[in-house]
């Protein structure tokens, strides 16, 4: 995985993100996606948000590169 995909949310897409985490109605993949797009917005690495919430960073290349195509929206509630 030499792409390195960079995360540059909205402050409306940050809001949306922060709205649905803390609303607790969110399932586990939506839950952690909007983590993983809230956590790399920070600068985080992909190791150190991986090393925060429970999941491979495969799993963090794969949501950070579907973000830069379709956007939040679809990426969100694509199964």
């Amino acid at each position: 995985m030499n792409v390195h995909y960079i995360v540059d949310l909205s402050e409306a897409e940050k809001q949306q993100l922060l709205k649905l985490t803390s609303s607790g109605t969110l399932g586990a993949r939506k839950m952690k996606r909007a983590q993983i797009l809230l956590m790399a917005d920070l600068g985080k690495t992909d190791k150190a948000i991986a090393e925060a919430l429970p999941t491979g960073t495969s799993t963090i290349y794969r949501v950070k590169r579907r973000f830069d195509g379709p956007g939040l929206g679809v990426l969100l509630n694509k199964r």
